[in-house]
């Protein structure tokens, strides 16, 4: 079997130290060529190696990881994104679909990373979740400017936040609705979508439902009570939600 050739960038080196053995100890398959420690350092050593994956720490004095990104020519391997933990960071990150570790890297999240990674060397190259990382890097945090990378059954479809209209779990898959696009089958489940979108103004309201705050348009009084939304879908509250739901609205419509 052919080795995953890989070059490591974090400009601490107790964390390139750390992670290198780590892929050692836990990921044989990984043959790491070069470590780096500066932007310039890693676009050369991109350039002369080619590699299959790079572990980019995207949090880096000077030029940072998405920035070294968009100077190169193409991106044409793999990525495993590692960072210290960042609330807007690991929200860009978890919106974009990319694979990503949080530092420091447990073993068990990194295999599972390398794993998937190896799957997707040699196969078609899709780029959309690492440009929708870098967008939503660009948004200065203002979330409903941000975007999803939706996984489905033939790759990935990349949409804009705000023109979710509402989340329908389906078991492993989740059913997202739009404003103004057919809807799509997805491969996360809603509390993935939940947990990805929960900054976004999107507030769970019931075990099968997410909704989007900016396409509800009437609450109506009941044991849990029902939402409207735009579309003039009506939404059941649950018992359990429905505390959250009216702290969520007075927060984001504040009456």
């Amino acid at each position: 079997m052919n080795r995953i050739k890989a070059i490591l960038i974090d400009d601490e080196p107790r964390g390139l130290s750390s992670l290198q053995k780590l892929l050692e100890m836990h990921c044989p398959e990984v043959n790491v060529l070069q470590l780096c420690r500066r932007t310039n350092e890693a676009i050369s050593a991109i350039e002369k190696w080619q590699p299959d994956l790079i572990f980019l720490d995207i949090e880096m004095p000077g030029k940072n990881g998405f920035e070294l990104l968009e100077e190169l020519p193409a991106i044409d391997f793999e990525i495993i994104f590692v960072t210290a933990h960042n609330d807007y960071l690991t929200r860009a990150l978890h919106l974009s679909a990319v694979d990503y570790l949080l530092k420091p890297v447990e073993e068990n999240l990194l295999i599972e990373a390398v794993k998937r990674a190896g799957k997707r060397i040699g196969g078609k190259k899709d780029h959309q979740p690492v440009e929708t990382f870098i967008h939503n890097m660009q948004q200065s945090g203002v979330a409903q400017k941000m975007k999803l990378c939706i996984p489905f059954s033939k790759g990935f479809q990349v949409v804009d936040i705000h023109k979710i209209m509402y989340i329908e779990g389906n078991g492993n898959y989740s059913n997202i609705h739009f404003t103004d696009r057919p809807m799509i089958c997805a491969s996360k489940t809603i509390l993935e979508y939940e947990t990805a979108l929960e900054d976004s103004n999107f507030v769970r309201l019931h075990k099968s439902y997410v909704v989007n705050l900016d396409h509800i348009t009437e609450y109506i009084k009941g044991e849990g009570g029902s939402v409207m939304l735009s579309n003039g879908k009506e939404i059941e509250v649950s018992r359990r939600k429905k505390e959250l739901l009216m702290r969520r609205m007075k927060e984001y419509f504040k009456y």
